[in-house]
């Protein structure tokens, strides 16, 4: 939120379109993940406008993690403020919805501009007592801005310490790894973990190593939805894995 530039002069207007995308679904969905960059200079206005916009969404909860963007200049106090409240350290936690554990971890926190993520030494800790309790068997989400796997470390897309992180994962039969950061669907499986990008509400960012930089890339009109979305995570009892289903704004 805040974002103006050619890429896409209108974010208030495609995030509208999710939010429609979302209360269109046949269910509504049980809660709602935001992985981050929630406002494009942490300005309490953006803040506002995208509090603002959310309250219109069919869903018992919205569920956040901070984005660099949203930890600019105060370090992420006013993002704790607004949206951590009841989080430990810097925004991370976890929660238990129909037998799934969920687990939002924050990486943005002291990164230098187009550098790696990094979840620190605190945050890892606590991600080993909170795992220590659940059994083999449990289905682990965890969601975070920067993806936990080397997507293009030359760009920062990838967290430094993210292999402390999938070590404790490992153990566990089923594990799904949400991030956004990247503006881009991709998908890698390793072993029981499967790390799933999504696309922006915003605008499109190029593929890795196809333009001198990451940043906002500009396409035609027509094209900008299609390049936009969300993605849907649907978990059946007696399924191993979750079904995870991206959907465009077109």
């Amino acid at each position: 939120m805040g974002f103006n530039k050619a890429a896409n002069p209108d974010v208030v207007g495609t995030l509208q379109a999710t939010i429609d995308k979302i209360n269109a679904m046949p269910v509504n969905p049980s809660f709602v993940l935001h992985t981050g960059d929630l406002t494009h200079l942490a300005l309490a206005d953006e803040f506002d406008t995208l509090e603002q916009s959310l309250k219109s969404v069919k869903t018992g909860k919205i569920f956040y993690v901070p984005g660099e963007h949203d930890v600019l200049n105060d370090n992420g106090k006013q993002y704790l403020d607004r949206f951590g409240k009841g989080t430990k350290g810097n925004g991370w936690y976890s929660f238990d919805s129909q037998g799934v554990h969920f687990i939002g971890l924050v990486n943005v926190i002291n990164m230098a501009e187009g550098g790696l993520g990094e979840l620190g030494a605190e945050q890892l800790k606590w991600l080993e007592d909170d795992l220590r309790g659940q059994s083999n068997s449990t289905p682990i989400v965890v969601f975070a801005h920067i993806p936990l796997w080397q997507v293009y470390p030359q760009w920062g897309w990838g967290t430094r310490d993210s292999e402390q992180a999938l070590t404790l994962l490992r153990r566990f039969g089923s594990v799904s790894v949400l991030n956004g950061h990247i503006h881009q669907t991709m998908l890698k499986v390793e072993g029981n973990i499967t790390f799933h990008t999504a696309t922006s509400t915003a605008f499109p960012q190029p593929q890795p190593g196809a333009a001198p930089a990451p940043g906002p890339m500009k396409v035609e009109p027509g094209k900008l939805r299609s390049l936009l979305g969300l993605t849907s995570v649907n978990y059946l009892e007696h399924n191993h894995s979750l079904a995870i289903t991206d959907t465009p704004l077109i």
